[in-house]
């Protein structure tokens, strides 16, 4: 799987707000006050925004394929951070007619997007300097 190269560096304005490239898109990350100017999301928001994304493309693509009446995917993402943990809470909400079959199984989809089983893999991060 081919993923875009993520590219990040400091706005020309903004105590600390960054660019950040996704291939031909663009948008800014930044911390709320006092720290930045609440510019953009910050670290942990577009973390738990990634979920929330992939959760709902991948039950509304699902959903599309089956043909079953969903007009809307509704996700809200909130965290418990601890010194060991990092627990993401997850409400989901299904737009539309569905059984309540249609339902449970839209849920188990999507405990299968992407993002939920990456964030259930063991991960490495590799660092290095460049330049």
């Amino acid at each position: 799987m081919s993923s875009n190269v993520i590219k990040v560096h400091k706005a020309e304005d903004g105590k600390i707000r960054q660019l950040v490239q996704v291939g031909a898109n663009s948008f800014y990350a930044d911390e709320p006050e006092p720290v930045g100017a609440n510019q953009g999301p910050g670290p942990f928001d577009l973390l738990d925004a990634a979920l929330g994304v992939c959760t709902a493309m991948t039950v509304t693509l699902v959903a599309q394929r089956k043909k079953w009446p969903l007009l809307d995917v509704r996700v809200e993402i909130t965290h418990e951070e601890s010194d060991t943990e990092y627990k993401m809470v997850r409400k989901i909400e299904l737009v539309g007619e569905l059984s309540e079959e249609q339902r449970t199984y839209l849920l188990g989809i999507a405990n299968k997007c992407p993002v939920h089983k990456a964030l259930h893999k063991k991960i490495g991060i590799e660092s290095s300097l460049v330049g």
